[in-house]
């Protein structure tokens, strides 16, 4: 079942043209194709919300506690990506804890540039904490957003979430060599989606870098990787941030090559692994008995 679910995708993302020939808009029209290939579950109910100043999805899964919620921030560069893009994986990881989940539909550069992404961020979030406790999920670039939202959530002295969870976290916007690894067309676009977002703003800000941040206090940190992802020295070097500063943080590594290998939840092994791990994860600290593991484990 693995191996034909990955030749599926993989002749699906043969008949694409190389990223670097689209525009920013067919690059979104392609990634929301993504809905096509991972549908989600029929018994999840989707219902559209303003959080309250962007639009964004609830996702209900069928045993979702009452009380439980996952605000979800999804991956795409800061450029694209959306609800659709990313609702098979938000629904996932929402089920996996056992909670509703929140999939924001934040604004996106090059039209709207730093900080528009973590505006939106912050109300939903203040929205979603002024009744309940909230564990944040995000992959890729989700997961830079969502330290920036921790880091103005402390400087303006508000409740910080029971939890973090980060899918793949492709955080620096340094342009640093020693930050990822990747194919001449990927660092492209990986550069170009950095220069939108940030539109000059400095990329060692610590709001928007996490390597430049002060995480003293920060809540339980989840960090999962693929062992091959390029991004992988962007996850080692958070996880090891964090600890320096006193966090309760895990590090996952799976043996797997793919940027965000949790798309792949419903084929592959250790997609649906990092996931259990994930929502194991997030019904601890939802249910305040999260108890310190090892720092680091090979899955």
């Amino acid at each position: 079942m693995a191996d034909r679910g990955i030749e599926a995708v993989r002749a699906h993302l043969a008949k694409l043209p190389p990223s670097d020939t689209l525009t920013v808009a067919e690059r979104r029209l392609q990634y929301e194709r993504a809905e096509r290939v991972f549908p989600i579950p029929p018994e999840i109910k989707v219902e559209q919300v303003s959080a309250p100043t962007a639009p964004a999805e609830w996702l209900r899964p069928p045993g979702a506690v009452a009380g439980r919620i996952v605000l979800y921030l999804h991956g795409g560069g800061y450029v694209i990506g959306s609800p659709r893009s990313h609702r098979h994986l938000a629904a996932a990881i929402a089920s996996a804890g056992q909670a509703t989940g929140l999939l924001l539909d934040y604004r996106l550069a090059p039209e709207h540039p730093f900080p528009a992404a973590v505006e939106d961020a912050l109300s939903a979030y203040r929205w979603l904490a002024e009744q309940r406790p909230v564990v944040l999920a995000g992959d890729s670039a989700g997961a830079g957003l969502m330290f920036s939202l921790l880091v103005t959530l402390r400087a303006q002295g508000l409740p910080l979430p029971a939890g973090v969870v980060c899918l793949s976290p492709g955080f620096d916007l340094t342009g640093a060599p020693e930050m990822i690894s990747g194919d001449a067309e990927t660092l492209t676009m990986l550069r170009r989606g950095a220069d939108a977002y940030l539109a000059g703003h400095p990329a060692d800000d610590p709001v928007v870098n996490p390597l430049a941040a002060d995480l003293t206090g920060m809540p339980p940190l989840l960090i999962q990787a693929g062992t091959g992802d390029f991004a992988l020295p962007q996850a080692r070097a958070l996880a090891d941030r964090a600890s320096a500063f006193g966090v309760d943080v895990r590090l996952e590594l799976y043996p797997v090559d793919t940027h965000v290998f949790h798309v792949f939840w419903s084929f592959l092994p250790e997609a649906a692994d990092a996931l259990a791990q994930a929502g194991a994860f997030m019904r601890e600290v939802l249910a305040g008995e999260r108890t310190a593991a090892a720092p680091e484990r090979q899955r």
